[in-house]
């Protein structure tokens, strides 16, 4: 082995331990942090008196999150939906006081209306609506039989609920947090860095097939995930706020120049073969000027100065670009490969000129203080399909009838519970890409949080007193399913598990032990998640429908009719994120790797270049 490699091994070898190292301290931080948010939630509810702790102590369980900024968002959405959801029991008792079918019927027509309205977006909107939908049921169901009590009911859930969210932010926000803020931050500085390397390393030669629709799908997920990170970082950081103009315009340009790159490269790989060799070598000239003006491997802009250099390389590319197209264009007869040299010139000329933007909208994030022009304003278009909320509305419907039916057929007590959370996931796992496998895993949680519930209950603190052996009691069950958490391949086992042991263990004020009451409400859960379960295997979304899966890649090909008919103002905007939701979407629903998702990712670019070569023309054409 060489040893420049030996010498340069350890020092790697301490980098990645390094790098592990403050990878699990951050977990261990969140899972203490966690566990801190819901116990002290739990000692403040039995302070105030609150009828049930164990609900404030799992709306601390559920919106905690490692960055400060999730935690808010989600506590915003979670607070407006519990107000939403309790304000509509408190309507619906009001129209139908006496008449329980109707009030049922009643009752999972809203919550269908709130689920399909999660459908409708991916964000912490959609977790609002699914709130505002089951909380009704948490807040009416249990009163169904005493309808006198279903105010103080509410006006409880509510406080409870509330003082879940605050703890959790609080805790979130002031002990070592972790802003998502950073996060994006470094996100959107590794796009930048990763992106300007990529098109210097791939400009000099042809970029296999598959390779391109890789980077593309890289390229969509990162457009996504920079605008799911932005809505929500707005609760953490009032300066993101002020500069959230510029992150949708930074976001708009890296999918404009990543359009046009990926353009450029298929009309490279089309002439490869030495008929097109001619062409294929003036355009080689200009691809080279555009790596050159990158600089060289290595040399990604990361001081202000650098940024600033790599902007004033690229804007006076163009006319250097433009100089050199007439000579090179001057030995060329045949007009095809006149045409074909035209527009790979065209390509370059863009790429340099979107590039330029790109660094520019680039150096306003990264230098927040500089004064420039605020840039027009620019929205991100997520591409909604009423049909699949529609879809998805029946499917919560459907469920919240079959176990209403049920509840009220079997007498069972605990029928109640079972109906809110087959309504619950009926609504959550909705948005999911393959909610099947996240029901799966989360019911396996369901079991494993039922058993720590009882083990803790009646194998621990059976034997405690007084609040401080409760929370010691307790704590090592936490910490078990909040570390599940930081794990990917674990976390919707954690997520199933937390908040069913806490409401397996029927914390009340006071606590009282009853083994045969906290059974019941472990099954009731179980019941409820796998009823969930059967709706999704009978009312499939696009994982296991073909027929929907269909109907997205139709909607991914009208993108282009959209693009060819819709008015010219901000469509170009309108059709780049449009089409990219779109495609993440559509992705999800397959297996990674499968000759499907191959397929749909090559639809996907498909889509991406004809549209926006569609825009162009128009443009073009407008322009006079």
């Amino acid at each position: 082995m060489n040893s420049r490699v030996l010498s340069a091994w350890p020092v790697a070898r301490r980098s990645e331990v390094a790098a592990w190292l403050r990878g699990a301290a951050l977990d261990w931080i969140f899972v203490a942090k966690a566990a801190f948010a819901v116990l002290l939630t739990g000692w403040l509810a039995m302070r105030f008196e609150l009828e049930q702790p164990g609900t404030a102590m799992m709306t601390a369980a559920i919106v905690i999150h490692p960055q400060s900024g999730m935690v808010l968002a989600k506590s915003f959405y979670r607070a407006i939906g519990t107000v939403v959801g309790s304000l509509a029991a408190l309507a619906l008792f009001a129209a139908f006081p006496q008449q329980r079918t109707v009030f049922m019927a009643s009752m999972a027509v809203w919550i269908g209306l709130c689920v399909g309205g999660a459908s409708l977006y991916r964000n912490f909107k959609s977790y609002g609506f699914v709130l505002a939908g089951y909380t009704a049921a948490i807040v009416a169901l249990p009163a169904v039989d005493q309808p006198q009590n279903v105010f103080d009911g509410a006006v409880m859930r509510v406080s409870e609920v509330m003082l879940g969210i605050l703890v959790a932010g609080v805790v979130s926000d002031v002990l070592l947090p972790q802003r998502l803020g950073d996060v994006m931050r470094d996100g959107i500085r590794a796009q930048f860095a990763h992106f300007i390397a990529f098109v210097r390393s791939s400009l000099t030669g042809a970029l296999p097939r598959a390779e391109l629709e890789q980077a593309h799908l890289r390229f969509v997920r990162e457009v996504v995930q920079i605008e799911n990170q932005r809505s929500s970082v707005v609760f953490e950081d009032a300066g993101v706020r002020v500069r959230s103009p510029r992150l949708r315009r930074f976001n708009h340009a890296f999918m404009a120049v990543s359009t046009s790159y990926q353009s450029l490269h298929h009309l490279l790989n089309r002439l490869q073969d030495e008929a097109h060799a001619p062409v294929r070598e003036r355009l080689s000239q200009l691809t080279s000027d555009l790596a050159m003006a990158l600089g060289p491997a290595g040399s990604e802009p990361r001081a202000a100065a650098e940024t600033d250099a790599l902007a004033a390389r690229l804007g006076a590319l163009r006319e250097r670009i433009a100089e050199r197209i007439p000579a090179l264009r001057a030995g060329l007869r045949e007009r095809a490969d006149l045409l074909d040299f035209d527009t790979g010139a065209e390509l370059v000329a863009r790429i340099a000129d979107e590039l330029h933007d790109y660094t520019l909208a680039y150096a306003q994030l990264a230098l927040p203080h500089r004064a420039t022009a605020l840039p027009e304003p620019i929205a991100f278009t997520r591409a909604t399909d009423w049909l699949n909320a529609g879809f998805a509305a029946a499917r919560a419907t459907v469920t919240m009838l079959a176990m209403g039916w049920f509840w009220i057929a079997s007498a069972w007590p605990e029928g109640a519970g079972a109906m809110i959370i087959a309504t619950v996931f009926a609504g959550v796992m909705a948005t999911f890409p393959d909610p099947l496998r996240a029901i799966r895993l989360t019911l396996l949680g369901f079991v494993l949080g039922v058993v720590a519930g009882l083990a803790c209950v009646y194998g621990v603190l059976v034997r405690m007193d007084g609040y401080l052996l409760f929370a010691a009691g307790l704590l090592p069950f936490l910490l078990v399913g909040f570390y599940m958490v930081t794990r990917p391949a674990l976390m919707a086992i954690g997520l199933g598990y937390v908040p069913t042991m806490l409401f397996t263990m029927q914390v009340r004020n006071p606590m009282r032990f009853d083994a045969l009451a906290s059974l019941n409400a472990g099954l009731g859960q179980i019941a409820g998640i796998a009823c969930a379960g059967v709706a999704f295997m009978l009312f499939a979304n696009a994982s296991g429908s073909a027929w929907l899966l269909r109907r997205l890649l139709r909607r991914l090909r009208l993108q282009v009719v959209h693009a060819a008919r819709a008015p010219l103002r901000n469509l170009l905007a309108q059709f780049e994120s449009g089409s990219r939701d779109l495609a993440v979407q559509i992705v999800g629903y397959t297996r990674p790797g499968s000759d499907e998702a191959r397929l749909l990712l090559a639809w996907s670019l498909t889509v991406q270049e004809t549209g926006r070569a569609v825009i162009e023309l128009r443009e073009e054409i407008a322009a006079g």
